[in-house]
C-alpha cells in the first residue's frame, strides 16, 4: 500500500510537468507527450528510491526527439543519469560544481571573481544552478542543445570529463566586458541570464569553453 501511495504521488508530479514541458516545441504532440510521461513513469516505477523530481522531464524530452521511440529513450536517461542524477537534491554535487566554478574563475580571471566577490559576494555561483541540473537545456535555442550535449559526451574522451564546467565558465566570459562594464550584482546577473536564456551563440560558447581548457592545461604544465 506504502508502494502505491508512493507511486502515486510521483505519478502526480510527472503530469504536471509533462504538460508544461516544452509544450512550444513542434514534436511534443499530445501523442508524443504521452511518450514523455510513459518514460519517466517507467524510470519513477524501476527507482522508486530515487522518484521524480522537477527537471527529468527537461532531460528526458531531448533525447524522445531525437529517438522518437520509447525504449531506447528509456535506455540512454538511465545511462544520462548515472551522470546527472548527482545533480539533483537528494545528491551532493551542486556543491561541487560550485566551488569547482570558484577556483576556476579565481584561476582564469581574478578581475571577474573580485567583481563577483565585492559586488555582495556572489562567488557562490548559485547563479549556475539551472545550467548544471539540466546540462544548459533551457538556456540554448532547442537545436542547440543536441550539439552541446553530444559536446560533453564527446569532451570526455578528448579534452576533459568535466566540460560543463567549462562551458558555465565560457557563459560568464562571453558577457565579461557587460558584466564588468555595469558592475553587476547577484541580483543583475541573474537577471541578465534569465533574459539571456535561448539567445547564446552555442558554437562561440563551445569554442570559449575549449580554449578554456587549453589554457587551463597551459598553466598547469607551466608551472
Amino acid at each position: 500500500m506504502e508502494l502505491l501511495e508512493t507511486f502515486g504521488l510521483n505519478l502526480h508530479r510527472i503530469d504536471k510537468d509533462v504538460q508544461r514541458c516544452d509544450r512550444n516545441y513542434w514534436y511534443f504532440t499530445s501523442e508524443n507527450l504521452e511518450k514523455l510521461r510513459n518514460v519517466m513513469c517507467t524510470y519513477v516505477w524501476e527507482h522508486l528510491d530515487i522518484g521524480y523530481m522537477q527537471g527529468m522531464c527537461d532531460l528526458v524530452a531531448p533525447l524522445l526527439v531525437i529517438f522518437d521511440d520509447e525504449g531506447t529513450t528509456y535506455s540512454c536517461f538511465c545511462h544520462l543519469m548515472e551522470r546527472m542524477g548527482a545533480n539533483f537534491p537528494n545528491g551532493g554535487a551542486m556543491d561541487t560544481h560550485f566551488a569547482n566554478m570558484r577556483s576556476l574563475i579565481q584561476i582564469l580571471d581574478s578581475e571577474m571573481f573580485e567583481l563577483m566577490h565585492q559586488n555582495g559576494d556572489y562567488t557562490h555561483f548559485y547563479f549556475c544552478y539551472r545550467w548544471f541540473l539540466l546540462d544548459f537545456k533551457r538556456e540554448l535555442l532547442y537545436e542547440d542543445v543536441f550539439c552541446v550535449w553530444e559536446t560533453i559526451w564527446a569532451a570526455k574522451y578528448v579534452a576533459s570529463g568535466h566540460f560543463v564546467l567549462f562551458i558555465s565558465l565560457a557563459l560568464v566570459e562571453s558577457y565579461r566586458d557587460i558584466i564588468l562594464s555595469n558592475s553587476m550584482d547577484f541580483t543583475d546577473i541573474i537577471k541578465f541570464f534569465n533574459e539571456m536564456a535561448e539567445r547564446h551563440d552555442a558554437k562561440v560558447i563551445l569554442s570559449l569553453a575549449r580554449d578554456l581548457v587549453l589554457q587551463l592545461q597551459t598553466l598547469i604544465e607551466n608551472k
